[in-house]
């Protein structure tokens, strides 16, 4: 008596196989580039976040300098003096009372120099004009700078009136973000201008309030 099996095990056949893989492929495929497009997003709205915090830093303290300083001494190559303060109510410049808005030789950063001693003679303002003021100040090495705008270009500083008669103060940049460019302006008004300090031609301060 011959017996027959009968094999009712079931499997794959190669083109099933084949198909398998290939709807895999492009499951795969989709997930990766879904996956590449969410790093992607996730990367850009970091960035932008970066430099929105760095520009919100930079505009609340360059308009409270500005509102709230005594003169915009001069423009200085590509950078601006101003004074400050009048921390000890002397009517005069002092080291610690001038602080510097540095654009950099290229105009591509926004910075603040600022000098940390106290005392010493006061600054006359053709000193400033000159820049001799601050290369002698920064060779005492006791001096800052503080960083705002990092990374950005065509830095620019506009006024009503040639400093010191300026009372109005237009700072604009160009920064790059999501990679378009665009420009941000930071503008602010002298609210205790001490133009009353000055001399008749505003070529110096003088020691009495006319």
């Amino acid at each position: 008596m011959i017996t027959q099996r009968h094999n009712n095990c079931k499997g794959f056949t190669l083109v099933e196989l084949l198909v398998a893989l290939m709807v895999t492929s492009i499951i795969l495929a989709a997930v990766a580039t879904l996956a590449f497009a969410m790093s992607s997003v996730k990367t850009s709205t970091d960035d932008t976040s970066y430099k929105e915090a760095h520009l919100r830093y930079a505009t609340l303290r360059l308009t409270d300098l500005i509102r709230n300083c005594r003169l915009v001494c001069a423009a200085v190559g590509n950078d601006t003096a101003i004074w400050k303060s009048d921390d000890n109510g002397d009517g005069k410049i002092n080291a610690a009372e001038l602080v510097y808005i540095e654009a950099g030789s290229d105009r591509q950063y926004i910075k603040l120099l600022e000098f940390t001693s106290a005392g010493g003679p006061s600054i006359e303002l053709s000193e400033i004009v000159n820049d001799s003021a601050r290369q002698t100040l920064l060779s005492s090495g006791n001096y800052r700078r503080i960083t705002l705008v990092p990374s950005c270009s065509n830095v620019q500083f506009l006024f009503d009136n040639t400093p010191p008669l300026s009372r109005f103060m237009n700072i604009s940049f160009d920064i790059v973000e999501n990679g378009a460019s665009r420009q941000w302006q930071i503008n602010s008004r002298l609210r205790g201008w001490a133009g009353n300090l000055l001399n008749s031609s505003a070529s110096a301060i003088v020691s009495d309030d006319d």
